[in-house]
């Protein structure tokens, strides 16, 4: 019996003892009492330390608006709207390029847009699409002082415009090097979202971050494409800055300005099925658009630096036929007529992976990096042959300018056509010649593709000319077979195609 008691004794003892130490434990560790969370509140007081980064981030969005601001200018450019050409311009692009919905052909419109002042004697810097066709410009600066506006120079392959006021004084904007900016980094972009001749919008300020670089749209083509200037879109450039930074249609032309409060880029357009903002917005990098107002200003057109070389980004097929250690760079496909790049000894089939040292991965990069030069400068070029790496340095040249007459490289793109199974294949007999455009018979053309195969996917067009298949020549359908049969399931067929004008392009299909 006692020691029945004594046991009972020792256990409510323990009992007594693990509920103290635990509530010493939960007192020390300020746990929660009852349902209420931790305070972040002290006598109604924030805790300075909890939002003093908040409150710097704050701070510099207030600092960059009030410096770069003055500087931001309304644009109202007077046009009539031709009107036939609008459809083919993307879906939620039109509104940007001065295309509002209801549009009337031939009949005078006014479009909103923003630019920016960078020199103190009324140099403004925007959108060529702002001011494009426009008969007359009206630019209001943020003290409600009212400038007409001439034109000083447009260049619509990168959709940069510069326009002058007659001002002394001016605020201005400091130029960034956009090449340093980073995926990830707060930006705030600075416009004119309203339309119309008076708004509640004016110059609005919009912040958020880098979502990504040398983002290509193709919406600066298809417009060329459509205004029947298919030479220009050949030299379209687009390697834009995309952002989260809310951009609307009157944003266009406006500076995207980084926590220096420099600008990094020129707001240019937004993705959305609407014409209005759904989440992103797309820049002109800082560097690209100096070079080309620099080009407008002194001489009233840019001056295209060109390689002179016909080129599309790489896949994952021709990183394994040329024996590329990343599945990055530009492929050299054709060459323009007298090439420096060809004269320099670059090839068909090589891979461009470096100019000047920096890393090319995309098209539209190595486009902007060619473009910041000036014609009779000198790149030093890196590629890749057949897995094995070569430098060249190479002179560049001068693109044509508006008018001349000259053969351009193909089109840069990512889109591309493509020759391997699923081809049909005929001798290029005098009749075919005739037919697709050919100065004389022989050899081999593809004059049909079956659908859903490997060529099929990549478009290839009909009335292509074989010249080679893994670099050996081709001259008849017999020798084409006897290649193809060569092949297993799996492995990458190289593919040198010619069009009836004597462009070349390199295909690498991946056998199924």
């Amino acid at each position: 019996m006692n020691d029945d008691i004594r046991t009972r004794g020792k256990l409510a003892l323990f009992l007594l003892l693990a509920f103290l130490f635990g509530l010493g434990l939960a007192s020390g560790l300020e746990w929660p009492r009852g349902t209420q969370a931790a305070p972040v509140l002290q006598d109604g007081i924030p805790d300075r330390a909890a939002i003093r980064e908040a409150e710097e981030l704050s701070d510099a969005f207030i600092a960059i608006s009030e410096a770069v601001t003055p500087a931001v200018v309304r644009i109202q450019a007077e046009r009539a709207v031709a009107g036939p050409h609008a459809g083919a311009v993307p879906p939620g692009f039109r509104e940007f390029f001065g295309l509002p919905p209801d549009a009337v052909p031939n009949v005078p419109q006014t479009a909103g847009g923003t630019g920016f002042i960078v020199s103190a004697d009324g140099y403004i810097l925007t959108n060529n699409h702002v001011v494009d066709g426009a008969s007359r410009i009206t630019v209001t600066l943020v003290d409600r002082r009212t400038f007409e506006a001439r034109i000083v120079g447009r260049d619509p392959t990168t959709d940069v415009a510069v326009i002058r006021i007659d001002g002394r004084n001016l605020p201005t904007v400091r130029l960034g090097d956009s090449d340093q900016a980073r995926v990830g980094e707060w930006v705030l972009a600075i416009g004119n979202p309203g339309f119309g001749d008076a708004s509640t919008l004016d110059f609005t300020v919009t912040s958020g971050i880098i979502s990504a670089k040398g983002r290509p749209l193709q919406i600066i083509p298809q417009e060329l494409q459509a205004n029947g200037d298919p030479a220009a879109a050949v030299y379209a450039i687009e390697d834009f800055i995309q952002t989260d930074a809310v951009i609307n249609p009157g944003n266009s032309g406006g500076p995207l300005v980084n926590l220096r409060g420099e600008v990094i880029g020129v707001n240019t357009a937004i993705a959305s099925g609407s014409g209005f903002y759904q989440g992103y917005g797309f820049a002109i990098p800082s560097n690209l658009a100096r070079r080309v107002m620099n080009d407008l200003i002194r001489h009233g057109h840019v001056r295209r630096a060109l390689l002179g070389i016909s080129i599309i980004d790489v896949t994952p097929e021709d990183a394994e036929v040329y024996r590329l250690p990343a599945i990055a760079g530009v492929l050299v496909e054709d060459f323009a007529d007298n090439s420096p790049g060809e004269a320099a000894g670059l090839q068909r089939g090589d891979v461009i992976v470096e100019v000047d040292g920096q890393r090319v991965e995309r098209v539209g990069q190595l486009q902007r990096l060619i473009a910041q030069h000036q014609p009779g400068e000198s790149v030093q070029v890196k590629v890749i042959r057949y897995g094995e790496s070569r430098d060249f340095r190479i002179r560049l040249t001068q693109a044509p300018l508006p008018g001349e007459a000259a053969r351009p490289p193909v089109t840069a793109s990512t889109a591309r056509g493509a020759e391997g199974l699923g081809l049909e294949l005929s001798e290029l007999t005098p009749a075919l010649a005739r037919e697709y455009g050919y100065d004389r018979s022989g050899g081999v053309v593809l004059t049909g593709i079956r659908p859903a195969s490997p060529a099929a996917r990549k478009q290839a067009p009909r009335g292509y000319r074989i010249v080679s298949i893994d670099r050996q020549p081709v001259g008849s359908v017999r020798e084409a077979r006897n290649l193809l049969q060569r092949v297993r399931s799996g492995d990458v067929v190289s593919l040198l195609l010619e069009s009836p004008d004597g462009r070349t392009r390199i295909v690498n299909l991946r056998v199924p």
